[in-house]
Formats: C-alpha cells, structure tokens, sequence
C-alpha cells in the first residue's frame, strides 16, 4: 500500500484566552490516501473546523498553540513550516471550501478574476492563459455560459452557482488535497445533492483526495470511505463507513446513528436525541468528555481518558466498553478503585 499522502499524528491544538488556555483538539490522528475521502463528523464546536484550518495553516498565530502533534505532508511537518512555504502549498497543493460562499468570494471583483488569481499566484502562466484556464474550470463544474459570466460578480450567482465558483476556486491549480468544511449548509437539499456529486465528479476526474467535514449523516453514507467521528476535540471513533454505520462501537457514534432521520421510521415515531450538551471545553474534567451524556457510563469512565481500542486495521474507538480487560483488570492497574 502507498504512503499516505496526508498523516495527522497527535496533533493538539489549543486557543489562549484571557491568559487562559483552552484545549480544542486533542490527540486527534488520521490518515488520507490519494483519491480518498474521508469524513469528519461530530456536533458543533467538536473540533472539525479547528482541524481543518490547522491543516492549512490559517489559525490566528497570536492566541493558537499547537504544543504537540504533527501533520506530514509529501514527507514534511506543517506544524513547522514557515509561512512562506504554507502560502505556497495553500491553494496549489492543499485547498479549502468553506460553508458560506459568499465569505469566500471578493463582492468587489469579478468572479474571472479570482479565480485567475490563484492560477497567476502558483503557476508562470500569461493573463490570456489564465483566463482560458479559468473559463474551461467553470465549464468544469457547470456554470453555464462560463465566456460571459467570467465577468459577472459574485452578487449575480445564485447560492448554488456560488459554491461552484468556490469549487472551481479550489481546484483549478489541480490540488492534493481537497478541505471541504460543511460545503452544503447553506443551499437547499437539491443544490446540495447537484454539489456532493459535482465533487464527487471532479474527484474521479482529479485523484485529488478530499476531506469532508460535516454533521449530515445521509451525507457521509453517499460520499467517504472513512469516518472520523469527533467530540469534545477528540476522535472516539473512526473506520470504514461500512463499521461506522453497519458496526459502530462507540455510545456517542450510536446515539449520532439513532438521531438521524430515517425513511423507513413510521408515521409518528419520533427520533431519539443524544440527551445533554457538549461540554465545555474549557472546564473539562478528567475521564471520557461523553461520560455526562453516555447511558452506559461507568465508573472509570468518569475519573480516566479511555484508551484507544484497536477493533481491527481500520477500525478504533476510544471508549472503556470496549476494553478487553476485566474490571479486576482494571483495578490493579489502578483504573477504578
């Protein structure tokens, strides 16, 4: 099997706040392969988001530390890299569409320009072959009349027409690595399906490995191929979508599977919530941050951090009830008392 082409070992990230330090991502770690997607899933303020734009590099250097952990890309750490050499592999090699489209989009330049921007930025390429390259993108991702609207502001798009500029914005420079941070939230269930599989077109086309970041169940089921689910800045589960939806292991993965709207569910049957809230995190306590809301609780997940429980060579979860040692087990080494 190949090298990965993305690694993400240890990585904790943490915000400095009123000289106060709050941890946002812990430990979290995952592997993505060419031409792979893998899926991060969790509520929001799990710590998906915060993942991400470590990746790229687009953290607030003034109140972020990254104490420990790497990201390994094409055999070199991000976490270390000058800001010189991030704003080189931002866009050409490693690319991010965010959730709101019109966030992304300069209202003040034409959409041609932007996206030639990016080509003219990382590539030695003339003005006319930039905006040729730039037209045959938005053909690409099927804008319509791509000639003309090439001038046309992004205040002239329609939700949907603006996420497909944003997409051909990421992908025109022919990335690695494709970030998508919540790319449908916005746009109507219909838009929502005509960009997955527009993505999903492009991959094939590409090889470009994606990274999806969501809390749509349905729409992980049609997209990845591994799921990292996370909560509370840690992943407590991840596998193949198969053992993620066909065997999940662990409490919160369970409870994310029943509160989601099923087909099948009859008239007047109701879905089942995850009772509580996500913790603070910035007063976490000790033991397993889902012990407050998990209906299987014990005691040590309640004083002691579960540790990661290997289930098979894709497949992890992080939880005390998949442990294989016995509770006396667990009181000699000093687990529970």
């Amino acid at each position: 099997m190949s090298e990965p082409i993305l690694s993400v070992n240890d990585l904790h990230v943490s915000f400095v706040r009123d000289k106060k330090e709050v941890k946002t991502v812990r430990g979290v770690e995952f592997t993505l392969n060419e031409g792979e997607t893998l899926a991060i899933v969790g509520e929001s303020g799990s710590g998906k988001s915060v993942t991400a734009k470590s990746i790229m590099g687009l953290l607030p250097k003034r109140n972020t530390r990254i104490p420990q952990g790497e990201i390994l890309y094409a055999g070199r750490d991000l976490v270390k890299a000058p800001e010189r050499d991030m704003q080189r592999i931002r866009g050409s090699e490693i690319s991010m569409v965010f959730q709101d489209p019109m966030t992304s989009l300069n209202p003040t330049m034409k959409v041609g320009q932007q996206i030639m921007e990016g080509l003219r930025e990382h590539e030695s390429i003339s003005k006319k072959d930039a905006r040729a390259k730039a037209v045959e993108m938005l053909k690409l991702v099927g804008i319509p009349e791509a000639e003309r609207r090439m001038d046309m502001y992004p205040h002239q798009f329609s939700g949907g027409m603006r996420q497909r500029v944003v997409i051909a914005m990421a992908l025109v420079c022919k990335p690695k690595v494709l970030i998508a941070d919540e790319p449908t939230t916005a746009l109507d269930v219909t838009i929502q399906a005509q960009i997955l599989e527009l993505m999903q077109d492009l991959q094939q086309k590409t090889g470009t490995a994606i990274i999806l970041i969501t809390h749509d169940l349905g729409v992980v089921a049609n997209m990845a191929d591994k799921v990292a689910v996370m909560y509370a800045g840690e992943i407590v589960e991840q596998g193949t979508v198969d053992e993620i939806f066909y065997s999940p292991q662990h409490p919160y993965t369970l409870g994310l599977l029943k509160s989601m709207p099923n087909l099948e569910v009859g008239r007047g049957d109701t879905l089942i919530p995850i009772p509580g809230s996500p913790p603070n995190l910035a007063h976490l306590g000790a033991g397993c941050p889902f012990a407050a809301r998990c209906p299987h609780a014990m005691k040590v997940c309640r004083h002691f951090t579960p540790e990661r429980v290997v289930k098979s060579d894709s497949h992890k979860v992080a939880c005390w009830l998949q442990d294989a040692k016995t509770p006396a087990e667990l009181t000699i080494a000093g687990k529970i008392s």
